[in-house]
């Protein structure tokens, strides 16, 4: 069984494709830092790890400026 569940995710936050952007990019500052935020995971991978973040409401979705230009996107 997949722990988190993903119904216990998407109502966290709204789309699929904001949930794996989201957690892609904690799970490499995990696995480059290792500044965890919870105090126990289930997990041992960065990405389960970044899962149970969002799951628990550690984590959250930034709404970014569409009118700004980023570093990215050029």
């Amino acid at each position: 069984m997949l722990y988190p569940s993903v119904d216990k995710l998407k109502s966290r936050i709204d789309s699929k494709y904001s949930l794996v952007a989201l957690a892609s990019k904690r799970a490499r500052q995990l696995h480059e830092h290792g500044d965890e935020k919870l105090m126990n995971y289930v997990s041992v991978k960065p990405v389960g790890k970044a899962l149970e973040e969002i799951a628990a409401g550690e984590l959250t979705q930034v709404r970014q400026d569409e009118a700004a230009i980023y570093e990215d996107e050029i």
